[in-house]
């Protein structure tokens, strides 16, 4: 015989066959049918499966059709968990405050549970969780952040298409509900997730996306959409959509009498209820409308559009029937836990967000505070809780200063300008305490910058570094190092939520600021401002291309009722190419354990025309680093004799009229003799820099890192 043999297909008992039927029976698609199989097939496995609500509107009659599927769950000895996914109801467009949801979540269990025992059904194996109890925790958060890493704005906006109301401009949260009812699969155990069709393309996103964070691949069942009284999608929050689960018989009658029927539309939502939750429930027996008896939903259908059963007497069956099952729901829900329940958690909502902060006035500033604002320039941003603070400032109290580094690659000489500012006020009389946090959770969310695995490692070379600059520049006194994840609160739950609410009040384009297409990036802002209201410094000094995070962070907090942070923004140091000196641009950033011949080549292939300050990497070096490194000293330039012999200038002003003209014009500065002469200053920073690391190398850098790990811990305990 020749060609291919056959795959062999494996069999499975009638026992395995009857309850997968089960299963799967009315669904309109399954995804992953042999893995479910697999495990009914396997002694001693029960295969858990989960569906998910959002706490929004009140219960409708629509959940009859997937409580239906859950019987058959049920029934067939799935373990199944019904998730009450609150912290989504609330990133839903702030439909509901906290306080209103936990009543709701209260009224949504009651109301499933009298469900599911009027239809009959065994619920020992039915267990309720809600979504806050592990969503707010810092292991799920951290997989959020990965996941978002991995899912474009685009990808996360089409997967949440059909479930998340779509605006012109979606909020942040709209595109995070997708990873989040992705990842719940992880962290309610479960082998499968169940829901309606309109969920398809958050199945297919969590089945792609969760094997790469090596989080296993689950299968999917899926339910057709039953429409609603209008035709459409029955909604929790569309009232004439729906018929609520507690209305009154009237009520129930009224709106299945007026509901549109019509042979034209053979998916009415009168015959969907027939298909999907009337037969299902009295199977296999038969119903009797107008002395006929039918035992599927076919022959039904098929009476009705060839007109041998009447719209009348069709609605009034169903009416009959849903008054009838609906008044042992009623009945069970008749206690004052559902009634409380109910009056808290639909209660009129007049404002979900916390107050706005009450301004309250600015005090007059003393002449000494004023000067010390004049010292600070004009620079400002959001200069007037600026002006809130200063009045309560001293040498004993002196002003809180932060700069937030993102270690976005390898450390460079841009991260001693901060360092420079924060002296310069020092220096100048202003009582100062300086901060330098170094986060860099915002490196990994900003294209990856750095890998998940590195983040600890990254942060703790980030740190020694500064701390050697530190004590290079004499600041030990006034500026100490801080890593972000130390902080007590940094992820702690009340930081999350605060996560979740800004996501909540910004949309996708007003938090676009990284690069790139990751959704990772848009939730840089957010951690930026939740780490200004944790740490409370009085001023951030941020550069002066990064301008965007001052003014969003100023109203995020503000919106939710913490006070704005004043922003001082100062140049950013240029790299050897003439662009911002980036951390991930190696050939033209100046690292600080570089060798010294390194340093000068990369400097000497700087643009540097003679006479030229248009772009000229030098001078702005000159500028923005070595003269504030001198301190008032004077920068000595040796030149040959037949070049106008040495230069000795004591500020920026003189050393540019000594390039563009000269005290000699026949002998204006040189480009090579400017640039011997700047990298002279930055490679004396830098030897400091490069012994203390050569020192820590020397006594095995690995257990060194070991050693700051174990320090950070024991800090931590104390």
């Amino acid at each position: 015989m020749s060609g291919k043999e056959a795959p062999k297909v494996e069999e499975i008992s009638e026992k395995t066959k009857e309850t997968r039927d089960l299963i799967l029976r009315n669904l309109q698609e399954s995804l992953g049918v042999d893995k479910l199989t697999k495990q009914l097939e396997t002694d001693g496995k029960v295969a858990h499966v989960y569906w998910g609500t959002a706490t929004t509107g009140k219960p409708h009659v629509g959940y009859l059709v997937p409580m239906r599927k859950i019987a058959d769950f049920l029934q067939a000895g799935l373990k199944v968990t019904i998730l009450f996914a609150d912290l989504h109801a609330y990133l839903d467009n702030m439909k509901s405050s906290w306080e209103l949801l936990k009543s709701r979540v209260v009224y949504y269990e009651c109301v499933i549970k009298a469900l599911l025992q009027s239809l009959d059904v065994p619920i020992e194996q039915l267990y309720f969780k809600k979504g806050t109890e592990y969503q707010l925790s810092r292991e799920y958060t951290d997989d959020v952040l990965r996941l978002s890493a991995q899912v474009s704005q685009r990808d996360a906006l089409k997967a949440g298409a059909e479930v998340v109301k779509q605006v012109s401009s979606p909020l942040l949260s709209g595109l995070l509900y997708p990873l989040l009812q992705a990842l719940d699969e992880q962290y309610l155990k479960v082998d499968g997730q169940f829901g309606g069709v309109d969920q398809r393309k958050i199945f297919i996103l969590a089945e792609e996306q969760l094997p790469k964070l090596k989080l296993g691949k689950r299968w999917h069942l899926m339910n057709p959409m039953v429409p609603g009284l209008t035709g459409t999608k029955m909604s929790s929050s569309e009232e004439d959509s729906k018929i609520d689960v507690l209305d009154e018989p009237d009520r129930v009658r009224t709106k299945i009498m007026g509901a549109a029927c019509s042979r034209d539309q053979p998916d009415n939502g009168v015959l969907s209820f027939y298909n999907f939750v009337l037969f299902p429930i009295v199977s296999p027996n038969a119903i009797e409308i107008s002395n006929q008896q039918f035992f599927d939903f076919e022959s039904l259908k098929t009476a009705y559009l060839d007109g041998k059963l009447d719209e009348t007497s069709l609605k009034t069956f169903l009416a009959d029937f849903l008054v009838k099952l609906l008044e042992k729901v009623r009945t069970r829900c008749d206690n004052d836990v559902v009634k409380d329940a109910k009056e808290k958690g639909y209660s009129t909502v007049e404002d979900v967000v916390s107050e706005a902060l009450k301004s309250s006035p600015i005090p007059e500033l003393s002449t000494e505070q004023k000067a010390w604002k004049d010292v600070l320039g004009a620079e400002l941003l959001i200069p007037d809780e600026l002006d809130r603070v200063l009045p309560t400032i001293s040498s004993s109290n002196p002003l809180k200063i932060m700069f937030v580094a993102h270690g976005k690659g390898k450390f460079h000489l841009g991260f001693v300008a901060p360092l420079l500012k924060i002296k310069s006020l020092h220096d100048s009389g202003v009582p100062v305490k300086g901060t330098i946090l170094v986060s860099d959770i915002e490196a990994f969310l900003d294209n990856e910058k750095v890998s998940w695995g590195a983040i600890e490692a990254r942060g703790i070379y980030y740190r020694e570094m500064f701390l050697s600059l530190i004590k290079r520049l004499k600041l030990e006194d006034i500026i100490e190092v801080k890593i972000a994840a130390e902080h007590e609160k940094y992820f702690d739950k009340d930081y999350v939520l605060d996560f979740y609410k800004m996501a909540s009040a910004v949309t996708r384009d007003e938090t676009t600021i990284c690069e790139g297409s990751a959704l990772s990036g848009n939730l840089v802002p957010l951690i930026y401002s939740l780490n200004a209201h944790i740490h409370r410094p009085d001023l951030l000094i941020v550069g002066n291309d990064s301008t965007v995070f001052a003014d969003l962070s100023a109203r995020l907090l503000r919106y939710f009722g913490y006070p704005a942070i004043s922003h001082l923004a100062i140049p950013t140091v240029p790299g050897c190419n003439g662009q911002k000196m980036s951390c991930s641009v190696l050939d033209f950033l100046l690292d600080p354990l570089d060798t010294p011949k390194q340093t000068k080549t990369k400097i000497a292939r700087s643009f540097c025309e003679p006479g030229n300050l248009d772009g000229n990497v030098a001078m702005q070096l000159a500028e923005l680093i070595v003269f504030p490194l001198l301190n008032g000293s004077c920068l000595n330039i040796p030149r040959s004799a037949d070049n106008g012999g040495d230069v000795s200038v004591s500020n920026y002003r003189e050393l540019e009229h000594e390039f563009v003209t000269g005290t000699n014009p026949e002998f204006p500065l040189h480009p090579g003799d400017l640039k011997n002469a700047v990298v002279g200053v930055i490679n004396g920073l830098f030897d400091g820099v490069r012994a203390d690391f050569a020192d820590k190398l020397g006594r095995n850098w690995s257990k060194m890192l070991l050693w700051l790990r174990r320090e950070r811990r024991n800090s931590s305990l104390n």
